[in-house]
């Protein structure tokens, strides 16, 4: 498994950096010192053409290590690229300060690397940022400081709140614990000469061969041991104990930013965080080219976006292959080269469209086209399993009825993962004989419907605990019986009406809850079926809910919880679909 995992992320690293042939163009000097305002020395490789100029330069800032990057594309392309490890990672002075701090040096910090790289021999003077998950984070960071000579940003694949990014109250532990245990606090132990793992490659080691489920099973989260976050602990504790407060803010600093950004993500990255950062750009961002030429992406990738079509069973076709490295260098010959390559003439926004398997120009995120297409909850009360009688209908149903099941903390619906505990599309059929997944359905379409914006799944819910998770999945079932999942989203039943309001229900009672799930565009294809699974769990990729009333970062106690999903006339439990005519104007099903 070790190897196979190895071997999905070189494919996946050569398919983004890697020129055709291997062959170099260019040269590298490694480890250049970039002094910071406070007299801090961080170091940076410059990647960079070995003949010609001037050339702009792209700066991608990185905690994991700028000797493991390449930069071939770009070079060749003709950009002079800066990779720098930031603040207290592998070869730069300093302490590292992750993104649970409320003050870092991230903004100074990547101002003064982006002015620094601006006067580097054989440069323009222009400057652009590259980089995702953390290289984008950082980049949303520096440019509200407006650093002169930055032209524009491609920041892909980041939430614009932790909040948005975590579960509801807590943190989402199977990404989480990996990213911190495995990629973040070895580096921190070597920078501090302490004693404990201290590279990657021993920590990943480590987790697979059985530790993960170690840290993955700890109870409870406030009682982690140092190892765990190092010097970031009580930031993460701090965090924990308040969880209504976000550390991050990125989209506040949208109105002090003036250039524009491409942002790539993929419908199935826990950190496209509802892609709130290109709404609010082209919104509020300071000047016309941050709010009119800022573009947005998506395709059926998980948080790292290109570099394969195929998730196991489930193949998106040949267009879903992305070039990242290329759609950045026309990127920035636009922005930084000036280059009339029909940029500015083409939509804001592309998206792919899972099951047409193919991409789609939008003039705007949501669209503004969809319609509302809702689809009841109904059946005879044995809705456990796709053998059940759970089903998706059009109208209303007339009388009452309701399907129970047990939700037992200690025996969690598994989250179906990625390597490296990465969502991405995954085929549900392995979850079919759990009993505590409800399954409702539609039978075979007759023709296709599409699925395009934010479903929302209106919820009739008992329990006969005082605290309880709801997890909605919407899912598309092909005839051969493949269940790839579209979309999810999940409501913890204190924090209903936010989490700044926690309130603990009654036992018993009936309450409606509304569950958002995840943005997507997905076609249903005639002889497929439209299925809504309801359940109380998807362990680790979000934290178990106890069933208690207790603080459950805080107190370990597991209780075991009786469902009930009410459906009927009187509690008209329902999945809402943004549903987008076809060409034609078909009317609604």
């Amino acid at each position: 498994m070790k190897n196979v995992r190895a071997a999905v992320f070189a494919a996946w690293w050569l398919a983004v950096f890697a020129v055709p042939g291997g062959e170099l163009s260019g040269v590298i000097e490694r480890d250049v010192p970039v002094k910071m305002r406070d007299g801090v020395v961080l170091k940076a490789d410059v990647h960079r053409p070995d003949t010609g100029g001037p050339f702009p330069v792209l700066v991608w800032l990185t905690p994991y290590g700028k000797h493991k990057m390449q930069f071939e594309k770009y070079v060749k392309a003709g950009y002079i690229v800066v990779c720098e490890d930031v603040r207290g990672r592998y070869a730069s002075e300093g302490a590292w300060e992750s993104w649970l701090r409320p003050r870092t040096h991230d903004a100074e910090d990547g101002y003064d690397t982006v002015q620094w790289a601006s006067t580097l021999a054989g440069a323009s003077g222009k400057v652009g940022t590259i980089g995702l998950s953390y290289g984008a984070f950082l980049q949303w960071r520096l440019a509200p400081l407006q650093p002169p000579a930055l032209a524009a940003m491609s920041a892909h694949s980041i939430a614009a709140r932790y909040t948005d990014l975590e579960g509801p109250g807590t943190m989402r532990p199977g990404r989480r614990l990996r990213w911190s245990i495995v990629t973040m606090s070895p580096d921190v132990r070597r920078h501090a000469n302490r004693p404990g793992t201290q590279t990657e490659a021993e920590a990943a080691a480590a987790w697979d061969g059985g530790q993960g489920r170690k840290w993955l099973e700890f109870l409870p989260w406030l009682e982690l041991p140092q190892e765990a976050f190092e010097d970031e602990t009580p930031y993460m504790r701090d965090w924990l104990r308040q969880p209504q407060n976000d550390p991050w803010k990125l989209d506040a600093g949208c109105r002090l930013i003036t250039v524009p950004n491409l942002d790539v993500v993929g419908w199935y990255d826990h950190a496209k965080g509802d892609m709130r950062l290109y709404q609010t750009l082209t919104k509020e961002g300071r000047t016309q080219a941050a709010r009119k030429g800022s573009k947005l992406v998506v395709g059926p990738w998980s948080h790292f976006p290109p570099g394969g079509r195929r998730f196991g069973k489930i193949d998106f076709g040949p267009e879903a292959d992305l070039d990242l490295a290329m759609l950045d260098v026309r990127w920035f010959d636009y922005w930084l080269k000036g280059k009339a390559n029909g940029l500015d003439r083409e939509a804001p926004v592309r998206i792919f469209v899972m099951g047409d398997n193919r991409w789609r120009d939008e003039e705007s995120w949501p669209l503004k086209r969809a319609r509302t297409r809702v689809l009841y909850l109904s059946g005879d009360g044995g809705a456990n399993t796709p053998a059940g009688d759970g089903k998706l209908v059009d109208l209303r149903p007339g009388g009452e009825a309701g399907d129970d099941y047990t939700y037992d903390p200690r025996d969690p619906v598994p989250t179906l993962f990625a390597p490296g505990n990465f969502t991405c599309a995954m085929d549900q059929s392995p979850l079919s004989n759990r009993q505590d997944i409800l399954v409702y359905q539609t039978g075979p379409l007759t023709r296709r419907i599409e699925v395009t914006g934010f479903p929302e799944v209106e919820l009739f819910a008992a329990t006969s605990a005082p605290d309880t998770d709801w997890v909605a999945r919407l899912i598309d079932v092909a005839p051969d019986g493949l269940a790839r999942d579209v979309c999810m989203g999940l409501v913890r039943a204190r924090y209903r009406k936010g989490v700044e309001k926690p309130c603990l229900v009654k036992p018993g009672e009936p309450i409606k809850y509304t569950i958002r799930l995840g943005p997507t565009a997905n076609a249903f294809l005639p002889g497929h079926r439209i299925r809504l699974d309801v359940t109380s769990s998807d362990f680790p990729n979000y934290d178990r809910n106890h069933n208690t009333a207790a603080d459950q970062n805080a107190d370990p106690g597991l209780a075991v919880a009786q469902q009930t999903i009410h459906h009927g006339k009187r509690y008209p439990s329902k999945v809402i679909l943004p549903w987008v005519p076809d060409a034609a104007g078909v009317p609604t099903p």
